[in-house]
């Protein structure tokens, strides 16, 4: 099956990937990945600035959010309610179904540039930030994680991913979803959830969670 692109959707142009530590890492430790590539796991998340500060927002605003008033440009009980009907409107749903109407679901987010959004050349929001005014390509991956973990999913098999668009020779932003082992793609320029085998125009840099990251290199 050939991958989609979807809509209107576009790459983040300016996603800026992380410089991040490599010193610590062997290419020992290195185990085969998704895409082709080898990983080595660190859990030094220090360095990852942009992300841990879409996790500690979204751990702020997810306190605050039955308190905020609708039309706040944050998250608020309107659309934190929205966002969790549908959650628990998919809940008794199998993995696959979740994973797939998570995908559609936030993929129907209009997409906005970070300097036209925030004024940054590259901003990583929170779900709450998304979910009052949308984003890029991070904040679509960053939603869809959030998502996926407030149903219960296994966080070891979640990972948002920067990898470079061979395509269009850009930085963009995935996430991957292991289900029974196998990597999965949920990507807002693709309609489809996709396997990994089945993409051949990214090359990831590195994956994260909030528990570690994975440094990736080509396996050839």
């Amino acid at each position: 099956m050939r991958a989609r692109r979807f809509g209107a959707a576009v790459a983040c142009a300016v996603f800026a990937l992380v410089a991040f530590p490599v010193s610590s890492l062997s290419a020992a430790d290195d185990k085969p990945s998704f895409f082709d590539t080898l990983e080595t796991m660190s859990d030094k998340l220090d360095p990852f600035k942009k992300w841990n500060e879409a996790v500690e927002k979204y751990t702020k605003e997810k306190a605050l959010a039955k308190e905020g008033k609708c039309g706040d440009k944050e998250m608020n009980k309107c659309n934190y309610t929205k966002w969790v009907e549908f959650l628990a409107g998919i809940k008794e749903k199998d993995l696959v179904s979740q994973i797939r109407e998570i995908n559609d679901y936030m993929n129907r987010a209009p997409y906005i540039t970070d300097p036209v959004n925030w004024g940054e050349k590259d901003y990583w929001a929170s779900p709450g930030e998304f979910m009052t005014k949308f984003g890029d390509c991070e904040d679509y991956a960053i939603a869809k994680f959030m998502s996926l973990k407030m149903l219960g999913y296994n966080e070891d098999d979640l990972r948002v991913v920067a990898v470079k668009d061979l395509n269009l020779k850009i930085g963009h932003a995935i996430l991957v979803v292991f289900y029974e082992g196998k990597p999965y793609v949920l990507d807002n320029q693709i309609k489809q959830v996709m396997p990994a085998t089945k993409i051949k125009h990214y090359v990831p840099q590195f994956s994260i969670n909030t528990k570690a990251w994975w440094r990736h290199r080509p396996a050839g």
